[in-house]
């Protein structure tokens, strides 16, 4: 079967609390809130939508701020995701470092690999983010607060921590239509229809390393992006074929999804690239509102009443 994969849809995580995670996101990172909603699965948690001016898949990293909810500090290792890449351009980690360093972010340079430099820091929560600074990106970025020169195109990639890789790879290469793409000692980058930034998945090996335990401050998904609601079917059928244990597909308003463990551990979801985030508000007014699926409507006030207030542009 030929895959539908088209690349990486987005990355979502548990992090601690609201007003510190947009803050770091919007006002750091520089990153568009393009969805303000609840976990659909707790409703008393937001769940928010960052990207560009469209949240175009790709692009998106979303968090769950569960600060107050009982959720337990997360700890990395096997079976993680263990740092989330964005693409920046070249030439600009030099920026990037003082801006952060300004705002009281540690920020190190990651050892060069692929051809590529990058630097790494630690959000509000504890997740490694890293800003991997390339040519190759041509997506147009969110350039509110950042200019084009400097601001995050995207997704680069996400590092999944594995103890016995070959399976993975295995059932990334054969299942999922990815290729390896490149390999240096302890590392193989996998990517799915071509190798442009926000289509690579890179596998750290990691024989003997303890399980990570997730939380706050851990990556909780991956999710890959499919055209329609039938190519996601189709992979449906394939990953059951496998003997995966797949979800039924859900519907999270803004994409259908499916989820999954791939051999190693880690969360995917597949995810279809429309209705997209403009199905229940403007472009010019995404991330304004608090919106509800129209099952949690009748809830609406109980449900503000039990979110933190935040603030933000």
């Amino acid at each position: 079967m030929d895959s539908p994969i088209q690349g990486l849809h987005h990355v979502t995580a548990t992090v601690d609390q609201a007003q510190a995670d947009l803050d770091f996101c919007i006002e750091t990172l520089g990153l568009r809130l393009v969805k303000k909603t609840v976990n659909f699965d707790n409703h008393l948690v937001y769940h928010f939508y960052y990207g560009d001016e469209r949240g175009t898949p790709g692009t998106v990293w979303t968090t769950f701020p569960y600060k107050g909810h009982g959720v337990p500090v997360g700890s990395n290792g096997a079976g993680q995701i263990t740092v989330t890449s964005f693409s920046v351009p070249a030439g600009s980690l030099g920026w990037w470092k003082a801006r952060l360093k300004a705002r009281g972010v540690a920020v190190d340079d990651a050892p060069p690999r692929f051809g590529e430099e990058s630097v790494v820091c630690v959000d509000p929560s504890g997740l490694s983010i890293e800003l991997v600074a390339t040519g190759r990106d041509l997506r147009r970025p969110w350039t509110r607060d950042v200019g084009a020169d400097a601001a995050i195109r995207g997704l680069h990639s996400v590092t999944m921590t594995i103890a016995s890789p070959a399976e993975t790879i295995v059932f990334m290469t054969d299942l999922l239509g990815f290729k390896t793409v490149d390999e240096i000692e302890g590392r193989t980058r996998l990517a799915v229809n071509g190798d442009e930034p926000g289509k690579a998945i890179d596998i750290v090996h990691a024989p003997g390393a303890p399980r990570g335990r997730n939380g706050l401050g851990t990556v909780h998904h991956v999710a890959m992006a499919v055209p329609a609601a039938d190519d996601q079917l189709r992979m449906r059928e394939e990953l059951l074929r496998w003997g995966a244990k797949v979800t039924e597909v859900r519907d999270r308003q803004y994409f259908q999804s499916i989820y999954f463990r791939e051999p190693g551990g880690v969360l995917f979801e597949i995810a279809t690239v429309r209705p997209g985030f403009e199905v229940d508000e403007s472009a010019a007014w995404l991330g304004r509102d608090l919106k509800l699926p129209p099952w949690e409507e009748p809830n609406r006030s109980e449900i503000e009443a039990g979110l933190d207030a935040i603030v933000y542009r």
